[in-house]
């Protein structure tokens, strides 16, 4: 069964950097298409990040030019760099991949920027 696992959430003060993982064990699909979203307190879950083909990514205009979204497909696993970090990221963050119809979700890490 596949399975997703996030990991690299934390509490982080404004500016500063956190780097997320996601781990997909006993993939059936390719790293790319895999995608971050995020879910406040008292708000809908956004999408954030989406890994293309080739290694670039589409991002959500909140997060453009501070998040950046890789994958190592060698390792079954997206990463989401997040520098520059500011109280309104505070989230819980999900990895999420759609094969075949059939939506794979993590459990999520929460990242919290406060001071």
């Amino acid at each position: 069964q596949v399975q997703l696992v996030e990991s690299g959430g934390g509490l982080v003060q404004p500016g500063g950097s956190l780097r997320l993982s996601c781990a997909v064990l006993r993939s059936i699909f390719s790293v790319y298409g895999m995608d971050w979203y995020r879910q406040a307190p008292g708000k809908q879950r956004e999408l954030v990040a989406v890994l293309i083909s080739g290694g670039s990514g589409n991002y959500a205009d909140s997060v453009k030019g501070r998040f950046s979204i890789s994958g190592d497909s060698a390792k079954n696993t997206v990463y989401l760099q997040m520098n520059s970090l500011k109280p309104e990221d505070t989230a819980v963050y999900y990895c999420h991949a759609r094969f075949r119809g059939v939506h794979y979700w993590g459990k999520g890490t929460q990242v919290t920027v406060s001071s």
